[in-house]
């Protein structure tokens, strides 16, 4: 065996919770991806999608996907850069530039990508790139990948954001990088004192607002609106594969920035470009995220009552304030049996275990779709209040 076989051999915890019987990832959906989905014949509630709007299944979307296939075929064979570019990706971009409140903005083909391509190219060597400890390792990959000083500050914690940039020369590029609301946590960002600090230290902001729109701020716009920070804040990025029902994702910026970005960022123009039935869907989910405010409206009626039925339970919550709701087990084994037990009661929900979070941080991830009804809701909240309460997790 070569060395880098014999390495990678030794690594076996997920043959030793197939072998518990606890493995928990990659359960094949037969189905469509709405509020119920079929999993190896099995009907169960789905609790664990991104699709806040639930807009993956609405006829629109698929109409508008289904016509761009007809008309531009199923790809694009190229990079956007050079023979990649659709009108449609242009058209896209124009409107989410405006959705956002900024004055242009780029498509790629992943929203991984856009954080990969823009943390990772915009500042130099002198420079300095301030990040929160719980973001997305899609933006963890992206000051990786720059030769700029990283500084980390403690979640959401300004006075750890403000002792970093206390460190940073003052005539240097400071870039303030976070979630604008925390994928596993379901927190938000305090963007009103961020924005605060960055105007005291003379830094720039970037905002990931891939679990922002489509949830928070008028018509779904995301947490810069929300707060009312949009002209404060340099740079909004966010995805396709949430809110928006497709796959992709997209940076609005000022023209200079998008610019530099265009001829710059190798994520975008080393990959062949979004679909045309990617993009036309996104733009599909666009319009009906702005025609049918009703679709917010029920999300939040349904992230009211969940919030005080799990608190009301005695489950630990964290400070979540949003649709994405962790329920904290603080146990990688346990976290694993439970999200077990609740497929076998119906409930599809996904855990969160390290090295993805700290062992004592393992949490199980419940998330919310505009689709989900009230009934729905009840079923999934009684039975995890039996899991819970048979693993005394819960008085």
């Amino acid at each position: 065996m070569k060395l880098l076989q014999e390495k990678l051999a030794k690594y076996n915890a997920p043959q030793r919770a197939m072998a518990a019987g606890i493995y928990p990832y990659f359960r094949m959906i037969e189905s469509d991806q709405d509020t119920e989905v079929t999993i190896s014949g099995k009907k169960v509630l789905m609790f664990g999608s991104n699709a806040y709007l639930g807009l993956t299944n609405h006829p629109k979307v698929k109409e508008a996907a289904i016509e761009a296939i007809k008309k531009y075929g199923t790809g694009c064979a190229g990079s956007r850069f050079l023979n990649g570019t659709l009108d449609l990706h242009v058209q896209l971009e124009k409107r989410l530039a405006d959705f956002v409140g900024k004055e242009d903005a780029i498509v790629y083909s992943t929203g991984f990508q856009v954080n990969l391509g823009v943390v990772s190219c915009l500042t130099g060597r002198e420079d300095y790139i301030l990040w929160d400890e719980l973001d997305h390792a899609s933006i963890i990959e992206g000051h990786r990948l720059s030769f700029s000083t990283k500084l980390k500050y403690k979640h959401n914690d300004m006075e750890s954001l403000e002792k970093q940039l206390q460190k940073c020369e003052p005539d240097k590029v400071k870039l303030i990088v976070m979630d604008g609301v925390f994928s596993m946590e379901g927190d938000i960002a305090k963007l009103p004192e961020i924005v605060a600090l960055a105007k005291k230290y003379n830094a720039s902001i970037m905002v990931d607002e891939a679990h922002g729109i489509g949830v928070l701020g008028d018509h779904g716009r995301g947490t810069c609106n929300h707060f009312g920070v949009t002209d404060d804040v340099d740079l909004i990025m966010g995805t396709f594969s949430k809110s928006l029902a497709s796959i992709g994702g997209f940076i609005a910026s000022d023209k200079d920035t998008i610019n530099y970005l265009r001829h710059n960022s190798r994520s975008y123009i080393f990959s062949a470009s979004n679909t045309p039935a990617a993009t036309a869907a996104a733009n599909a989910a666009l319009d009906i995220m702005l025609n049918e405010p009703e679709r917010i409206e029920h999300l939040w009626k349904l992230t009211h009552y969940a919030l005080d039925g799990f608190r009301n339970m005695g489950c630990e919550i964290g400070h979540t304030e949003t649709p994405i709701i962790p329920l904290f087990i603080r146990n990688n084994d346990l976290t694993f049996l439970i999200v077990k037990e609740l497929f076998e009661a119906g409930i599809f929900v996904n855990p969160v275990v390290s090295p993805a979070v700290a062992p004592e941080d393992t949490l199980i991830r419940f998330s919310l779709m505009a689709t989900h009804t009230q009934e729905q809701l009840d079923r999934a909240l009684e039975a995890i209040h039996d899991v819970f309460k048979k693993h005394n997790l819960i008085p």
